[in-house]
């Protein structure tokens, strides 16, 4: 492989140096990665936009002033990065993996976004999701499905690469951008790192700025990165975390240096292991990888506390009435009058039903309506009252911990990416338990780190997670390092996505897929 085909293949860090020592350009970065998305997009959509001529000038000005003055660059100066379709950005289509928004383009740039374009960061384009961020396998997207770049040992079967932030894993894991923003709402960053072998980091509550993001469950998004390394994680939180006037659940709290915080001493630490996610069914394969990070802290010098989360069960039903709760009062919003899709309609009543019921997919509906259920006169006390009582008991359970402890260990997941469209007819519960290692950390606004653990039987990426004190996600990024440096990172075995996108039969299909995601040529669509 070239030196140019081969850089899109390096760690942010890495390339933030070969930068900054002038053996790399930015433009030579930028061009690296956008071949890679050509070559490989077709095969996996992780992309919905790509933006080549704005990633190129911004490469190009990061290399002047590269070329002025090294010591001049910015902390992502010339950093090519990818975008979840979740962030506003000014003048470039954003739909939330929704036909509702449509053709959408906003006239403002979301916080997070800005802060990496200050830090010097160049974007390569929108990335797919799950609709609003409703699922965990980035199925329910209006515009295809993105696929995993991993594949089971001796298997051509597609696999998911989680979700909602499936489009940011699976292009960070292909290298088709060097690192990607992400967002999660009950683990939506956390479970597609798990599922694609990368890094991804929810922050505390408040840490980000949720302005300009689209909003799914207010009290539970919250914006972070997946990226190769934790040390990627590190630069790129400390880029994209800001207090911010505009957003009024931002928290002004200074961050400490993340990257130097991986570097402070280690031993002594306290890692609290919670029995109640010893869940039934639990494959033996997710506790022998338990046990394997145990013992890597024990033999790091950690302390390993067992401890209890007696309200752990309850997180997954309390977290599905308060979060499609949130998302009902969120997307009501949608109605065809101020942007995005509208359907015609006999009369304003008869459009907005058409425009909802043409612009929602299934998942988004389902959500809706369980959520105006729990919300309706009658039922509020009943279900949504209570559900927020427990998400309270959830939180005292960690403070109660984290006198003891200094971080938590659990598996992320309860299993390794399953196959594509293998759920399909399945319960919606059987998707929804792929959250239950996530969904406390949101309901009670912890951070909370994937990191790669190791490989399943069949070749397949499987994730730790470390849940940290509230705003200190220097230690859980540190602790997350104890265990990339034990368990090294995880390269894909092969870069077929490539080679299949060339084939003619695989262009055929792709283009016959696109075809099926096609806007319905009925509806009308207002910016």
């Amino acid at each position: 492989m070239s030196k140019t085909m081969s850089l899109n293949e390096l760690t942010l860090s890495d390339a933030r140096d070969k930068l900054r020592a002038k053996e790399i350009t930015a433009t030579e970065l930028t061009e690296a990665c956008l071949s890679a998305i050509e070559a490989g997009n077709d095969a996996l959509k992780a992309y919905l936009v790509v933006t080549a001529d704005k990633a190129l000038e911004q490469a190009k000005k990061s290399d002047e002033r590269l070329a002025a003055n090294a010591k001049d660059a910015r902390a992502l100066e010339g950093i090519p990065l990818g975008i979840k379709d979740l962030f506003c950005t000014d003048g470039v289509r954003t739909t939330a993996g929704s036909h509702i928004l449509g053709n959408f383009e906003p006239p403002y740039e979301s916080t997070v976004t800005q802060n990496l374009w200050d830090a010097g960061a160049v974007m390569l384009g929108k990335l797919n999701m799950d609709e609003f961020a409703m699922g965990s396998s980035t199925e329910t997207s209006y515009y295809g499905q993105t696929v995993n770049p991993w594949r089971a040992k001796d298997s051509d079967e597609n696999l998911v690469p989680g979700g909602s932030s499936g489009g940011s894993s699976s292009a960070v894991a292909a290298g088709l951008c060097l690192g990607a923003t992400a967002s999660d709402t009950g683990g939506s960053i956390r479970q597609p790192a798990a599922f694609t072998g990368t890094v991804g980091i929810k922050p505390t509550y408040g840490r980000c700025s949720r302005y300009g993001m689209v909003a799914f469950a207010s009290s539970l998004d919250q914006a972070g990165p997946i990226t190769r390394s934790i040390k990627d994680a590190a630069l790129m939180l400390q880029a994209m975390a800001s207090y911010d006037l505009k957003d009024s659940t931002s928290v002004d709290r200074p961050l400490p240096d993340l990257e130097k915080a991986l570097t402070q001493k280690f031993k002594g630490l306290k890692i609290g292991v919670p029995k109640e996610y010893r869940v039934d069914g639990m494959s033996k394969e997710i506790e022998a990888l338990w046990e394997k990070g145990i013992d890597i802290y024990r033999q790091a010098g950690a302390e390993i506390v067992d401890i209890s989360l007696p309200h752990t069960k309850a997180a997954l039903p309390a977290y599905y009435i308060v979060a499609p709760a949130e998302a009902s009062s969120n997307l009501a919003r949608y109605d065809g009058v101020r942007y995005g899709l509208r359907a015609d309609g006999r009369d304003i009543v008869d459009m907005y039903e058409e425009t909802r019921s043409h612009g929602f997919g299934a998942e988004v509906k389902r959500r809706i309506l369980i959520g105006t259920y729990v919300l309706s006169a009658g039922y509020y006390d009943a279900y949504y009252l209570k559900a927020q009582k427990v998400r309270s008991l959830i939180k005292r359970d960690f403070d109660d911990a984290f006198e003891t402890v200094d971080v938590v260990l659990t598996p992320t997941t309860p299993t390794p990416a399953f196959g594509l469209g293998s759920k399909k007819d399945a319960d919606p519960v059987e998707m929804y338990l792929n959250d239950i290692f996530t969904v406390t950390v949101n309901m009670a606004g912890l951070p909370g780190l994937s990191v790669p653990g190791g490989l399943s039987a069949e070749g397949l990426p499987l994730g730790l997670q470390l849940i940290g004190k509230p705003f200190d996600e220097a230690t859980v990024l540190r602790a997350g390092q104890v265990i990339e440096d034990a368990v090294g990172r995880m390269p894909i075995p092969g870069a077929w996505w490539a080679a299949e996108a060339a084939t003619p039969s695989g262009n055929a299909k792709n283009k016959a897929e696109a075809a099926d995601t096609a806007p319905e040529k009925k509806a009308k669509k207002k910016k």
